[in-house]
């Protein structure tokens, strides 16, 4: 069984709180887009994960989609399976490529052995893999709270618009990203900030790890300014970094071009 495991963007990201636990609490709006890995999955005489693509740093049998069939073949006995992850989304971006190739995996095993879980169930089962994998369960636009793993539905149509994604090939670690943030809580409350008119969000949506992470790496505010001097009505980072990513109302410029050493995607929403 073949599937597309897909990309989110993060439609501004405050981080409100450090927890108990040491994880941190955030406020988001959790967005997908169209670019995706190719994760297939069928049943073999023993349990084998392969990967092509990208290459994924670390010890391949701590990869999260082995990681997702390991919780359900626990509770449910499933036979051993192939696994082969065709990896497209780079890591350390901000992302959620590995949160989606886990919440996929989960999403496949329950179809191939008819397991009849319903998306809630899935997203608990999500919620033990990453903060962000159970939003690739149902994978709408919704407001994110909490570790990133506590939804709000959120009407919020883009369509129309072009998204282009830029990751100029600098991997920031979860770690860095938040040692280097001070927590607070948002002037607004999300559910406003995204409704209000896309051209107004450069002025109202922010993301917090932009302020700490520009400075270091001066490529990324060079690449947010030059999607905005290209006509993008919103551009920010997303998630903890380092793509960047720019909303453009229709298509964006023919002629909008990167470094050869950058990622570039372009989608429409």
């Amino acid at each position: 069984m073949l599937d597309f495991p897909n990309a989110k963007i993060n439609l501004g990201l405050y981080v409100t709180a450090k927890r108990p636990d040491g994880f941190h609490n955030l406020a988001s709006c959790f967005f997908p887009v169209k670019w995706c890995d190719a994760l297939e999955i069928v049943t073999a005489p023993e349990l084998a994960f392969t990967m092509t693509g990208l290459p994924v740093p670390g010890d391949p049998e701590t990869n999260l989609c082995l990681k997702a069939f390991k919780l359900l073949q626990k509770d449910y006995n499933l036979p051993p399976v192939h696994i082969h992850l065709h990896k497209v989304i780079p890591m350390g971006a901000g992302l959620g490529g590995g949160s989606s190739d886990a919440a996929f995996t989960l999403r496949i095993l329950n179809k191939l052995f008819e397991l009849n879980l319903k998306a809630l169930d899935l997203e608990n089962y999500a919620r033990q893999l990453g903060s962000d994998c159970a939003f690739f369960v149902q994978n709408k636009p919704v407001i994110a709270s909490e570790r990133g793993d506590v939804f709000r539905p959120v009407l919020l149509d883009l369509t129309g618009y072009t998204c282009v994604v830029v990751y100029p090939n600098i991997h920031i670690t979860t770690a860095e990203a938040y040692g280097s943030i001070t927590p607070k809580e948002p002037s607004c409350a999300m559910d406003l900030l995204v409704k209000q008119d896309v051209h107004v969000w450069k002025n109202v949506l922010k993301n917090d790890f932009e302020k700490p992470l520009f400075p270091k790496y001066p490529e990324l505010p060079q690449v947010k300014e030059k999607l905005y001097a290209a006509g993008a009505s919103y551009a920010s980072m997303t998630g903890s970094g380092s793509a960047i990513y720019g909303l453009f109302k229709g298509e964006a410029p023919a002629d909008l071009v990167f470094p050869h050493h950058y990622v570039v995607w372009k989608g429409l929403l």
